[in-house]
């Protein structure tokens, strides 16, 4: 097949060094394998539907399950992505993305975290939080159930945040702990206020309209098959698949 997906020599350089080192037998090749992942990923195809070329479908999804599980890809893309970031300004924004009946349907564990897929007046849901840098490429990303408000992910991605000159975002955003939380790590809040506020808030109306790249990211992200609608019920290996395409796209 012509089609067909290949990390470069090059590529594969860069991701190497965050491999989890190998017990017992080698692996099988990593380049092999792990283009075989990201095609399958790409084209939201099943498992036992991956081409000949890229060997047992087997092999790739033990691989996937297993790297998942222990945050390998999400470790490459936050490796990568501390590397090569241009955080002089960052944006946060979230985004919803729709849960497939594989996905939402039968009840999880007892006793567990749960599923992270809530349901909203556009059906089934699981929401994306991200951080992305200057250019619109993510560098942090969290995942809740799709009725959770944005201050839930603004929190959580609070401590991680860069500390840079700006921080752009919506009005779903415009709360004063979260002003003055940014003002405290020394950056700039570029916001618009909410309608509703008494007092209106100035911002940077300019520089405000540089946060049409993170909705680019959103965007490019959920191209991806397996990221948009979603389809794996477990949310590690989900946010693995988001943390791949965004390294993939952004990153590599």
């Amino acid at each position: 097949m012509n089609n067909l997906f290949w990390l470069t020599e090059a590529q594969m350089e860069r991701i190497r060094p965050y491999f989890p080192k190998s017990r017992g037998r080698p692996r099988v090749d990593d380049l092999r394998v792990l283009s075989g992942i990201i095609f399958i990923n790409r084209n939201g195809l099943r498992w036992c539907d991956a081409p000949r070329e890229y060997g047992p479908p087997k092999t790739l999804y033990n691989r996937w399950k297993r790297w998942s599980r222990i945050g390998v890809f999400a470790r490459i893309m936050d490796g990568l992505a501390s590397e090569k970031a241009d955080t002089r300004t960052v944006m946060i924004d979230a985004t919803y993305l729709k849960a497939h009946r594989t996905a939402s349907s039968l009840r999880g564990k007892k006793g567990g975290r749960g599923r992270l897929i809530g349901r909203t007046k556009g059906g089934m849901n699981t929401k994306l939080h991200a951080v992305a840098d200057m250019k619109g490429r993510p560098i942090r990303l969290f995942m809740t159930a799709g009725q959770v408000s944005d201050y839930t992910g603004a929190h959580a991605l609070l401590d991680s945040l860069p500390e840079e000159k700006w921080m752009l975002g919506d009005r779903g955003y415009d709360a004063e702990w979260f002003r003055e939380a940014l003002k405290d790590k020394g950056m700039k809040v570029c916001i618009p206020g909410r309608k509703s506020r008494k007092t209106p808030v100035r911002y940077d109306k300019r520089r405000y309209k540089q946060r049409n790249r993170i909705e680019i990211m959103f965007g490019r992200l959920k191209d991806w098959r397996r990221v948009a609608p979603r389809y794996d019920r477990c949310p590690i290996i989900y946010l693995s698949a988001i943390a791949l395409a965004a390294t993939v796209l952004f990153w590599l």
